[in-house]
């Protein structure tokens, strides 16, 4: 099992990370490069909650999308073709006095077959940097949307 960890800052309010993390509309690979429009498919929603498969590159998971907490994100996977076990995300927000708001990331990958488990361990080695490089790239574009407040969960 890995778990990478690590924390990035965005102008985004709390409200709009949480708009962009939930818009399930076309176009979500160009905020998740990793989700893209062909293996998106929602299950079910309500007001905090969202079931979605997404995915790409021949690597899907189901998860369970919970922001009852609006500061604390969490993302659970039911099921995937690598991950299982305690997979997930979770997103803790801190708005910043500036307005700035602190995204502390946590990514825990757990094989549950031998290609979940080679993936999820370079992952853990040497992942990390590209990960974070990529959740950057997601802020910026979540902050390029200007995503007004009421817009969560746009399937």
């Amino acid at each position: 099992m890995s778990t990478i960890h690590f924390k990035l800052t965005t102008t985004a309010t709390p409200e709009q990370f949480i708009a962009g993390l939930t818009d399930f509309g076309p176009g979500r690979s160009k905020l998740f490069g990793n989700s893209t429009d062909e293996c998106l498919k929602v299950h079910e929603k309500s007001s905090d909650h969202v079931e979605v498969t997404e995915g790409s590159g021949g690597i899907w998971e189901r998860l369970n999308y919970n922001w009852s907490d609006p500061k604390h994100i969490v993302l659970t996977t039911t099921d995937s073709n690598l991950w299982g076990g305690r997979s997930g995300h979770t997103y803790t927000l801190t708005q910043q006095p500036n307005g700035m708001t602190d995204v502390d990331v946590v990514i825990v990958r757990e094989g549950k077959n031998l290609k979940g488990r080679l993936v999820g361990a370079f992952l853990g080695l040497v992942g990390k940097g590209q990960l974070k490089k990529w959740f950057a790239n997601t802020l910026k574009a979540i902050e390029a949307r200007n995503y007004e407040i009421g817009m969560a969960a746009k399937v």
